[in-house]
């Protein structure tokens, strides 16, 4: 048998099977069920990892990156109308409690004041007139009482000249067709006697008039002493209301000079010199730097084990994870964000989805690591609250 070879065509690799050959198989059945079985493996392993995670680790916190630094800021509003004369600070200096901010025109208050010490002089001359007065009444009262017995005395004066003329005039009547009396006595003793009764009558109405004038006399003493009888000067309504006007004048006095209520930032400065302001004008806002605290929004299938006092560890973006914050929880609020919207989402439609709500959860913050690493109102933060702690 002659062996005949065949030249394969330049360019074929050797050991290519045809085409109508099947291909190689790229796993080795016999190592196919080793590495099933490894990756089921791995993947129960990684599961197991996840739920020793979520029991011991994961269930011990929650986390959100939701949450904004905020504060109780003090808003600068003068209690008093004016022209701003002065503004002694500027937006993001810092100021101390007490510090001058801003001072307003101050010419119409101390005219104000100048008028309400005049008031109160007039209303303690007032006083010291009226307390004058009382007793000028007592006196004049006193000497219409002492007047009714010098009346009486007047009238029982003549009563005895009328009993003694009465007497005469009998006698000489008795006497009258004797002859012992002539007509011109009679007629003398009949007009004494007319005289005495005149005067008896004069007398009683003297007396019945120094009477009334002496009643007359101590109830105008009571009423002119009543405003001031048994009250001092400084209780005296008169001058209690004068120096009412003097201390409110003062006052807006005062407060033609604004000062900062508490240390902090100064923020929103809105006030010009020359500018005309009212009580409701709103100049600045001062941010109390070390009385920020933080409204961290969880969702709410997070906040079943939250509870007040709980401790928070927070970082800022604004420093990064080198400085952290530590808190406590406050408070939750009184509803979701989107309860208290502008408008307030409705989920009456057929086409309902439900979505997984927020709700404000308040932390403070240290106040010395505030003091050393300060924040500013609205830098985002990111909250982890230690469920485990402030356990009772």
């Amino acid at each position: 048998m002659s062996d005949i070879q065949h030249d394969q065509p330049a360019g074929e690799p050797q050991g290519v099977a045809g085409a109508g050959e099947p291909s190689a198989a790229v796993v080795d059945k016999s190592k196919r069920r080793p590495l099933i079985i490894a990756l089921l493996v791995v993947v129960v392993v990684i599961g197991g990892l996840f739920l020793l995670y979520e029991t011991f680790i994961g269930s011990r916190s929650v986390t959100t990156d939701n949450a904004y630094v905020a504060a109780e800021n003090a808003q600068v509003t003068p209690l008093t109308a004016g022209q701003v004369v002065e503004v002694s600070v500027v937006d993001t200096q810092p100021v101390r409690r007490g510090q001058l901010l801003m001072r307003l025109d101050d010419e119409d208050q101390q005219i104000a004041v100048a008028q309400a010490e005049a008031e109160l002089a007039l209303a303690e001359r007032r006083y010291t007139q009226s307390r004058a007065q009382g007793s000028a009444a007592g006196a004049s009262a006193d000497a219409r009482e002492a007047a009714v017995p010098e009346a009486q005395a007047r009238l029982a004066s003549a009563q005895a000249d009328l009993e003694r003329a009465r007497a005469d005039y009998q006698r000489r009547a008795s006497l009258e067709g004797s002859g012992a009396v002539s007509a011109e006595e009679l007629t003398q003793a009949r007009n004494a006697l007319s005289a005495s009764q005149a005067a008896v009558s004069q007398a009683q109405a003297a007396l019945s008039q120094a009477r009334a004038d002496a009643i007359s006399a101590r109830r105008n003493e009571a009423a002119t002493v009543a405003l001031t009888q048994g009250v001092p000067m400084d209780e005296a309504p008169e001058v209690r209301n004068a120096r009412a006007k003097l201390q409110q004048a003062k006052l807006n006095l005062a407060r033609t000079v604004i000062r900062s209520p508490i240390d902090g930032i100064v923020a929103q400065r809105s006030v010009q010199v020359g500018q005309r302001v009212t009580n409701s004008t709103v100049a600045m806002v001062i941010v109390p730097l070390e009385q920020l605290y933080v409204d961290a929004n969880f969702k709410e299938d997070e906040l079943g084990k939250v509870r007040s006092g709980q401790d928070v560890e927070l970082t800022s973006d604004f420093y990064g994870d080198d400085v952290v914050y530590h808190g406590k929880v406050m408070g939750f609020a009184g509803g979701t964000g989107a309860a208290f919207a502008l408008i307030p989402a409705q989920n009456a439609t057929g086409n309902w989805i439900k979505v997984v709500q927020r709700l404000p959860v308040r932390i403070s913050l240290n106040p010395k690591e505030l003091r050393e690493h300060p924040l500013r109102v609205g830098l985002s933060m990111e909250a982890t609250i230690d469920l485990t702690s402030g356990r009772r």
